[in-house]
Parts: C-alpha cells; sequence; structure tokens
C-alpha cells in the first residue's frame, strides 16, 4: 500500500537529493572511478557491511588485483585470506569465480548493460544496477536497505520489505524517479541520503530537505517506516576445537561445503549439543585419531567464546592438546587434517574466531 497523494512529485524527489548531496556526501575512493571492476568490487565488500569497516578491505583488494585478470589468476586460499574479518565468506569465493567468469567468457572485460551484468554470478539486481549507472549512465534504479527506508518513508510505502514480493513495488517506484541525464549521481545521492540523513534510528528530521513532503514525517510514522517483519530465530552451536600439537607442529584443516566457513581453516572440531565436553570424550577424540595425550604437558580450555552470525551463534571453546608423537598420516586424511607450523597458519585463509585464537593464544 502507498500514499501517493500525499508523496512529492518524482522531479521534486530527484532535484532535492541531487542538491543534498554534493553538500554532504563522503569522500570515497569508488566515487572517483568508472572503471566498473573497482565499482563491483567495492560493491560486493560493502553487502552486509559498514563503509568504515569495507574500505581498508577495499583499499587491499585494488592494491593487491589491480585488475579484475589479477584477480582471477590468484589461488583462492590467497583471495580468502585477504577476505579474513569481513565475514559472508561466500561473498568472496563468489568474488573469485565472477572475476574468472569475467576473464574467460567476456575477454576481460565487463559487461555494460545492467541485463548482461545479471548474467555474473553473485552479481543480483542491487550490483548490476550500480554497475551499470555508475559505470556505464544506465537509467536504472538502485534498491538497497537505505533506499527502501527512505522510498518507504517519504512516500508512505507500508509494504513488508522482507517479502520478496515488495521489491517490484519499491522498484517500480524507484525507476519512475530516477532522472535519465544524472542516474549515476541519483544512485549516489539516495543510498548516500539513507546511510547518513534518513537513518534508521534518530534520522534527521529536522534539516532534511524531503520533510515538507515526507509521509512519514507528516503522520508521524518515521519509526514505523519501512516494515520489516523479524527475521527467523537464531540457533546456537557448541564447537569444542581440539588444538592438536606435537613440538612445532599444528594440526589444522579445510572445512568443506554446505555451511559455516567453507573452505576456510580450523582445528578438529567436536559439535556437541551442550557447551561442555567431557574429558572422557576429549581422550576418545584424540585416540580415535592414533594420537596419544601427553600428559606432561596439559593446558586448561578456553572460556566459551561467543561468535554471531546471521542466523546462529557459535560457542566455541578451545582445547589444547599436546601429542607424545606426531599423528600417523592415515588418521591425518581420514580427518582432513594437514600439519603446519606457526608460521605457516598466519598465511591460511581462517574464520576471524580462529585467527584471533592463534594470534593471542599460540606463540
Amino acid at each position: 500500500m502507498s500514499h501517493p497523494s500525499s508523496s512529492p512529485a518524482p522531479a521534486f524527489f530527484a532535484a532535492a537529493l541531487l542538491e543534498w548531496y554534493p553538500r554532504h556526501r563522503r569522500d570515497l575512493p569508488w566515487r572517483h572511478t568508472r572503471d566498473p571492476y573497482a565499482i563491483w568490487l567495492s560493491e560486493v565488500i560493502l553487502q552486509q557491511t559498514r563503509v568504515k569497516q569495507g574500505l581498508p578491505y577495499y583499499l587491499d583488494f585494488v592494491s593487491s588485483y589491480p585488475t579484475v585478470q589479477d584477480l582471477a589468476a590468484a589461488p583462492q586460499d590467497e583471495v580468502l585470506r585477504h577476505w579474513q574479518g569481513l565475514g559472508y565468506y561466500s561473498r568472496a569465493r563468489n568474488m573469485h569465480h565472477t572475476a574468472q567468469q569475467v576473464v574467460n567468457e567476456y575477454g576481460g572485460h565487463f559487461p555494460t548493460t545492467y541485463a548482461e551484468l545479471l548474467h555474473l554470478r553473485g552479481v543480483g539486481q542491487y550490483t548490476a544496477a550500480a554497475i551499470a549507472s555508475f559505470a556505464f549512465d544506465e537509467q536504472v534504479a538502485v534498491l538497497d536497505g537505505n533506499v527502501f527506508r527512505v522510498l518507504a518513508r517519504v512516500f508512505g510505502l507500508t509494504q513488508d520489505i522482507a517479502a520478496p514480493a515488495s521489491r517490484k513495488v519499491f522498484q517500480q517506484l524507484a525507476d519512475t524517479l530516477i532522472p535519465a541525464d544524472q542516474p549515476a549521481e541519483f544512485n549516489q545521492a539516495i543510498m548516500e541520503f539513507g546511510a547518513i540523513q534518513c537513518t534508521p534510528l534518530k534520522p534527521d528530521c529536522l534539516f532534511c530537505p524531503l520533510q515538507s513532503q515526507c509521509f512519514a514525517f507528516q503522520h508521524g510514522m518515521v519509526s514505523e517506516l519501512p516494515v520489516k517483519s523479524k527475521a527467523k530465530a537464531t540457533r546456537t552451536r557448541f564447537f569444542h576445537y581440539l588444538v592438536l600439537r606435537h613440538a612445532d607442529t599444528i594440526y589444522m584443516r579445510r572445512r568443506g561445503p554446505k555451511d559455516i566457513w567453507e573452505g576456510l581453516y580450523d582445528f578438529h572440531l567436536q559439535e556437541t549439543d551442550t557447551a561442555e565436553l567431557p574429558a572422557a570424550a576429549l581422550l576418545a577424540a584424540v585416540e580415535a585419531l592414533g594420537g596419544q595425550l601427553d600428559t606432561n604437558k596439559v593446558e586448561e580450555p578456553t572460556h566459551a567464546l561467543r561468535h554471531v552470525l546471521s542466523h546462529q551463534k557459535v560457542e566455541a571453546k578451545f582445547h589444547p592438546v599436546w601429542l607424545q608423537e606426531p599423528l600417523p598420516t592415515q588418521a591425518l586424511a581420514a580427518a582432513g587434517l594437514s600439519a603446519f607450523s606457526r608460521n605457516q597458519t598466519d598465511d591460511l585463509p581462517k574464520p576471524i574466531l580462529i585467527a584471533n585464537y592463534i594470534g593471542n593464544s599460540i606463540k
């Protein structure tokens, strides 16, 4: 449901944002380029990531991989290592695959239209619209969380923005608002407006250029819009990491598909239904690997460390396990473990939880 009778005209809305934007925009490096590769990188990195957190990663990627050919040629482990700490690692794997797709299928040149960009892996409607408008001046409106919020409040749209069917309503409205002669500037403006003016909490309504025309402000509904249904409840998982060591060797394994942290390295894992791992269960796990505890070197497990992901929480405990002898080769292969030196672990792509543990606890 929308309320067109009290909504601003498209020309007024666009003009207000285009006047506001040059005076308030943040100076960000991807706003100084028309290179579709650099724009694509910034959009992938900034999905589900705040600008302040994502900026160092963007600068690192454009420095480490100046061209799409450089990124395509890099080993995936190296790409994941550069991504470490950003979370949502499927974005990094998709990004690496897409770089190879651009090189192999498009001769190293990004497609130049919204419709063609949608054929790239991991490139959805929002990212395709961003690249098409910012790099190629195509008149196609972007829709991200900031844009949903601005449109819902200003135009009084009460559709649930979490419902896929609502996207069409918002997209149709956004497409009527975007001016043909300044699509890139308009898209940047509306996203920036949502990011720093029409914020989720405590928007700056007092100094808003759209205040007199804003449905939510005029009707006291700023805190009610946009409408968004609750996400599904998170579940808690209990991870008990056996940090298996012998002399200078640390045993780690690469995580497989169809779970969190695919392709990243962690330690031998015992996942349980409770927060505790009985000593007998730990001993049985070590013996199942063909290992024997070195009873002269006993360390206490860490306190539970909580790691919050999008739909689940991980409560992790690390159990240092010193072994009398190296683990048998056959057992390593069966458990998917590999032997590394402490220095070698630095170069492995790891979940930030694992990286922090190694940095703080393994010298």
